[in-house]
């Protein structure tokens, strides 16, 4: 049975090479406030992974692309970010070296290099970035999500363990068609972010549940949603031109996109 078990998650590994672009959206509290987008290919004996994203809305204008590397296995071997956040250009690079990886941080007027300690399972992961989210799923399929570790682009750089916990498989539709969905649970940084793949390890959708951010691939919905998207409406008020009471019912929820 073991073995058995090994040879569909290496199996799920080599069907890893195939990625047609795919589009994302990004909303917080179910009002869109951005996009971005993911391709996944196969690149001598590893795999190329492009990706960018954008957000546009009070108090946070972000932007970035993204190239990169992995290994057969899927480990990091090189990570590249430029960018802007609110303005101010960003770039930030990380690649292995020996039994290290270095990361590379410019961000106002800055150069920071940070020596990260070496794990063969790590993903690199900047904020609303859905390749770091699909290596991870990629990781995690192929070695039981064990052992995988977070490389966060912040402040000077850091390595931290991921924690994934696996959740009940749930429904959903992805252009109109339905198909089964894989939930997990991610704690990160001191943070927690649902994920959501299809049965074959791709992207589906990620909530940030603390912030209210989701990204969610175009064409896919969860059904039921996990989360309510926003607060719901406040019930009409009674009215006071007839004397009637109110009927105290709320208007529907606002269905998720």
């Amino acid at each position: 049975m073991k073995l058995r078990i090994l040879g569909i998650a290496f199996a799920m590994l080599g069907s890893a090479g195939i990625c047609s672009a795919q589009s994302f959206l990004i909303s917080q509290n179910g009002k869109s406030v951005g996009s971005a987008t993911l391709s996944w290919a196969r690149s001598g004996n590893g795999y190329g992974i492009t990706s960018n994203a954008s957000i546009n809305m009070t108090g946070l204008n972000l932007s970035f692309s993204e190239t990169g590397y992995l290994g057969a296995h899927l480990n990091l071997r090189s990570m590249q970010i430029n960018g802007q956040v609110n303005g101010t250009p960003v770039t930030v690079g990380v690649q292995s070296s020996g039994q290290q990886y270095l990361m590379k941080i410019f961000a106002n007027g800055q150069h920071i290099n940070t020596p990260l300690a070496f794990h063969a399972r790590t993903v690199f992961l900047p904020d609303f970035d859905p390749a770091g989210l699909q290596a991870m799923l990629r990781l995690g399929a192929a070695y039981n999500n064990a052992h995988i570790w977070a490389a966060i682009p912040k402040q000077t750089g850091s390595i931290v363990p991921m924690q994934i916990a696996t959740d009940a498989d749930m429904q959903g539709t992805l252009g109109g068609r339905g198909i089964g969905v894989h939930h997990f649970t991610v704690t990160v940084n001191g943070g927690n972010i649902e994920v959501f793949s299809s049965t074959t390890g791709d992207l589906l959708q990620a909530e940030w549940t603390s912030e209210g951010f989701a990204l969610v691939r175009q064409g896919f919905i969860l059904t039921p949603p996990k989360h309510p998207i926003g607060a719901p409406p406040p019930p009409p008020p009674p009215s006071a031109q007839n004397g009637q009471q109110g009927t105290g019912q709320q208007q529907p929820q606002q269905q998720p996109q």
